[in-house]
C-alpha cells in the first residue's frame, strides 16, 4: 500500500465456506511523509523517514493523526455487528464491582463502580454504620479521563494524599486532604512520576519524581529520578532532596516507603525494571546518616516488615525464585543475612498481616499460599477456593482479619474475610454478573518452543468446543521484564468466549512465571526465545485444531505490542489478525524517550555495541516491515498521551505498514485521544475500543455477522 486511495478487500477464508461473501471495505489511506533522516550506527546506515512523527506538538503530527483516525474510523463504522458488540460490553459490564476493603484509622475503605462509572469511587463507612462516598474521581473532569491513581494515609488514619493523573499521562498531581472532613488542606503538589506516597507521622510523606525535561514533557527523555520529602503547610518548592539529584549517579527509578512502625526510612534506587540498591534511614534520630543495605543493583530486594531493629527482605540474590532472609539494622549487608523462608522451586510473593508471613507461589503460574510465623514455622496451606490467582494477603499488623481475592480466567473475580488465626475464610462479596462460568472451562497445556523448551499455556473456551480448525482464537501474550501473567477473568474476553471464541494466554519466556532465570532467558541477546515461544504456542493451537491460520488473531499490549509486531513481521503467514497495541516497535531509538532507557535491562540498546544493534535491528518491527509482503489485517491500537511508549512507535510502524503491505489486508492504526498507556482509561472509552478491536477481528476472520446469535437476542434492538 504506498500511500494512495486503495480498496481493502476482506477475503473470505477458504475454511469458512457458509459465511457469505462480504461487501468490500473502500479504505482512503492518508499520504505519509517521507524525510531523508539517516542514523549510523558502527558504519551501518539506517533510514528513519518517519522520524518527523516523533514531534508530538507539531501541527503535522497533530493533521496526521486527525486523518489516520478518519480513515480508521470510517473501515470501522461499516462492520455491521460493531453496535451488537458495544452493546452486549456495556451489558455485560454494568454490574456492581467492589473492591477488597482495607482499614484506615476508625473506617473501613473500599473501591466501588456501580456498572458503568468511568472510575472507581472510594467508599467508606464506620463500624457497621452507613457507607459513604469519600472520594468520587467521576466528578475529576467532565469526560472521565482524569483517574485516581494512588491513595496513602497517616497511620491514624487522620490525614490522606491522593494522585491524580489527567488524560492518562504518568504525570501526577498529589492533593492533601483531612479524611474526616476530606477538604483539601493545602495547595496540589505537581509534577509527580513514578511515585507513591509514604507518610511520615502526620508531618509530612515522601514521593518522587524527576525534573520536568526540556522539550515535550510526553516524549522527553527522564532519567534522574529523586525521592523528596513534603513537609505539610510548605510549599512545594521548598520540599527536600532525600536521594537522588547528584552528578555523580543517576538512578532513574527510586521508590521510599515508610516501615509499618514508622521507625524506619527504606530507599530503593535502579537504574533500571530490574535489580536495586537498597538504603535505610533512622527516622527517630534527627542525625542519622543514610545506611546501605545493598550498594549493586544485582538482584529485586526489599524489606517487607521488621520487628523493632530485625528487618525481614525478600530477595533473589542467590535465590532466582526469591527467598526471605533476616538483618539487623546495625548490620544490614548481605554477609549478615540468615535465610527464614528459604527458596524453593516455585516463584515466590510474600505479604504481611496480623503478625505472620502468606507466602504465594506460583506453580505453573498457579497460586498456592502458605501461612508462616516471624520464626519462619509453616503455620498452613490456606486452600483456595479453586484453581487460579489469589491476592490481597496481607494487612496491618494488628489485624487479625484482612482480605483477599480470587479469580480465574472464566470465574469472576470475588472477596474473602480471612482469619489470621484460624486460617478459615468466608466469602464476602461475589458479583452478580450475566455470565455463568460454569459454561467455560480452561484448561492447561505444555508445548515445545523451537528450542526444546516447554512452555505452560492456559486456554479458555465454551464447553462443548469442537476442535474443527475453525474457532476465532486470540492468543495473547506478554514476555518480558519478570511479569507473570496468571489467570484473571475479564469482561471483554468474557464477550469473546460467548461468541464461541478461545482466548489461549502461554506464559513466554521473559516473565517471571518461572523466576530470574525464566526472565533472563527472554533477555537482550536472548530476546527472539520470545518471540519463537509465541510463534510455538500459535503452532500448537493450530496444529491441535482449536482454530486455524485464518481464525488466529496475535495480541498484546506495551512489551507485548512488541511481541506481536515482531510475530508478524516475521512470520506473517501465521496469523489472519494482528493486534499490536501500544507496542514497543522502533527497537532502535526506544531508549530516547521519557523513561525507555530503562528498560535495557531486558533489551539492551543499539548504543551497546555493534553486535547488540544488529540484534536490535533484526527483529525490530518499524525496520523488518518488508516491501512486497502481505501482512495479517492489523488494527494498531495507542493513546496520544501515553508518555510510557510514546505513540511515535505506532505512528511509524503504520506508516511502514501501509506502504509496503500487499494484497487486500487492511492496515489501520487506532488513536485514542486523551488517552495513555492504558491505566485509569474511562470504561465508556475501554468499551468502545474493544467493540472495534473484535469487530475488526471478526470481520476479518470473514464473519458478516457475529457468530453467536442466540447471546444478542437478548440486547439487540
Amino acid at each position: 500500500m504506498r500511500n494512495q486511495n486503495l480498496l481493502a478487500v476482506v477475503v473470505l477464508c477458504a475454511a469458512c465456506q457458509t459465511t457469505p461473501k462480504k461487501e468490500p471495505i473502500a479504505v482512503n489511506y492518508p499520504t505519509t511523509q517521507k524525510v531523508d533522516t539517516v542514523d549510523t550506527y558502527f558504519g551501518t546506515e539506517v533510514k528513519d523517514p518517519y522520524r518527523w512523527l516523533e514531534d508530538d506538538r507539531s501541527p503535522e503530527t497533530e493533521a496526521w493523526v486527525k486523518q489516520q483516525n478518519a480513515s480508521t474510523f470510517g473501515y470501522l463504522d461499516k462492520i455491521p455487528f460493531r453496535k451488537d458488540l458495544k452493546k452486549r460490553l456495556e451489558k455485560l459490564w454494568n454490574y456492581e464491582k467492589v473492591g477488597s476493603p482495607f482499614k484506615e484509622g476508625v473506617y473501613t475503605y473500599f473501591y466501588k463502580n456501580n456498572g458503568l462509572q468511568n472510575q472507581y469511587v472510594v467508599y467508606r463507612k464506620k463500624g457497621d454504620g452507613p457507607e459513604e462516598v469519600f472520594l468520587d474521581p467521576n466528578t475529576f473532569s467532565e469526560d472521565g479521563t482524569t483517574s485516581l491513581m494512588g491513595l496513602s494515609f497517616t497511620k491514624d488514619g487522620s490525614k490522606a494524599a491522593y494522585l491524580i493523573s489527567e488524560g492518562g499521562s504518568d504525570w501526577r498531581k498529589g492533593i492533601v486532604i483531612d479524611a474526616e472532613s476530606r477538604e483539601v488542606v493545602e495547595d496540589t503538589l505537581v509534577d509527580i512520576k513514578f511515585s507513591g506516597l509514604s507518610w511520615k507521622g502526620n508531618e509530612g510523606f515522601f514521593y518522587s519524581s524527576y525534573d520536568k525535561p526540556d522539550g515535550s514533557e510526553l516524549s522527553a527523555k527522564t532519567d534522574q529520578h529523586k525521592l523528596y520529602y513534603h513537609a505539610l503547610g510548605t510549599p512545594q518548592s521548598e520540599d527536600k532532596i532525600i536521594f537522588g539529584g547528584t552528578a555523580e549517579e543517576k538512578h532513574r527509578y527510586v521508590g521510599g516507603y515508610v516501615s509499618e512502625d514508622e521507625k524506619y526510612l527504606f530507599i530503593s534506587a535502579a537504574v533500571s525494571t530490574s535489580g536495586n540498591k537498597l538504603f535505610l534511614l533512622d527516622l527517630t534520630d534527627p542525625n542519622a546518616k543514610l545506611v546501605t543495605i545493598l550498594d549493586d543493583t544485582d538482584s529485586d530486594t526489599s524489606v517487607i516488615d521488621n520487628e523493632g531493629s530485625k528487618l525481614f527482605l525478600v530477595t533473589n540474590r542467590n535465590a532466582p525464585n526469591k527467598k526471605v532472609v533476616v538483618a539487623d539494622a546495625s548490620n544490614p549487608t548481605p554477609e549478615h543475612w540468615t535465610d527464614l523462608i528459604p527458596e524453593t522451586e516455585n516463584v515466590l510473593t510474600v505479604g504481611t498481616g496480623g503478625g505472620y508471613f502468606f507466602a504465594e507461589y506460583m506453580v505453573d503460574a498457579i497460586s498456592k499460599v502458605f501461612q508462616y510465623d516471624y520464626q519462619g514455622k509453616l503455620i498452613r496451606e490456606v486452600n483456595l477456593p479453586g484453581v487460579g490467582s489469589a491476592s490481597g494477603f496481607g494487612g496491618k499488623k494488628e489485624e487479625k482479619e484482612f482480605y483477599f481475592s480470587f479469580t480465574n480466567y472464566n470465574t469472576p473475580g470475588s472477596s474473602y474475610k480471612f482469619n489470621v488465626e484460624t486460617g478459615e475464610y468466608e466469602q464476602y462479596w461475589k458479583p452478580q454478573i450475566d455470565f455463568n462460568p460454569e459454561d467455560y472451562e480452561s484448561e492447561q497445556v505444555f508445548y515445545t518452543s523451537k528450542d526444546g523448551t516447554k512452555v505452560p499455556m492456559i486456554i479458555t473456551y465454551k464447553k462443548g468446543l469442537e476442535r474443527n480448525g475453525k474457532n476465532p482464537t486470540i492468543l495473547y501474550g506478554y514476555g518480558g521484564f519478570n511479569i507473570s501473567l496468571t489467570p484473571a477473568f475479564s469482561i471483554v474476553n468474557a464477550v469473546w468466549m460467548e461468541q464461541g471464541g478461545i482466548y489461549a494466554v502461554p506464559n513466554l519466556r521473559g516473565g517471571g512465571e518461572y523466576g530470574k532465570e525464566w526472565h533472563i532467558a527472554g533477555t537482550k541477546l536472548q530476546k527472539q526465545n520470545v518471540f519463537d515461544d509465541f510463534i510455538a504456542a500459535a503452532e500448537y493451537l493450530i496444529d491441535n485444531q482449536y482454530t486455524s491460520k485464518e481464525y488466529l488473531a496475535v495480541r498484546g499490549g506495551s512489551n507485548g505490542g512488541l511481541l506481536v509486531g515482531a510475530t508478524m513481521t516475521q512470520r506473517p503467514d501465521l496469523m489472519q489478525v494482528a493486534l499490536p497495541a501500544v507496542g514497543v516497535l522502533d527497537m532502535l531509538r526506544y531508549h530516547t524517550f521519557t523513561a525507555g532507557a530503562g528498560w535495557a535491562y531486558d533489551y539492551g540498546t543499539s548504543e551497546d555495541n555493534e553486535e547488540m544493534f544488529n540484534y536490535l535491528k533484526g527483529y525490530s518491527p518499524v525496520h523488518n516491515v518488508k516491501e512486497g509482503t502481505e501482512y495479517p489485517a492489523t488494527l494498531i491500537t495507542t493513546g496520544d498521551h501515553d508518555d510510557r511508549v510514546v505513540p511515535a512507535h505506532s505512528f511509524k510502524f503504520a506508516a511502514e505498514l501501509q506502504e509496503k503491505q500487499i494484497g487486500t489486508n487492511p492496515t489501520l492504526i487506532r488513536i485514542e485521544t486523551n488517552a495513555g498507556h492504558g491505566a485509569g482509561t474511562p470504561v465508556s472509552k475501554t468499551i468502545e475500543q474493544y467493540a472495534d478491536i473484535f469487530g475488526f477481528t471478526f470481520y476479518n476472520m470473514g464473519y458478516d455477522q457475529l457468530p453467536n446469535q442466540a447471546v444478542l437476542k437478548e440486547f439487540k434492538d
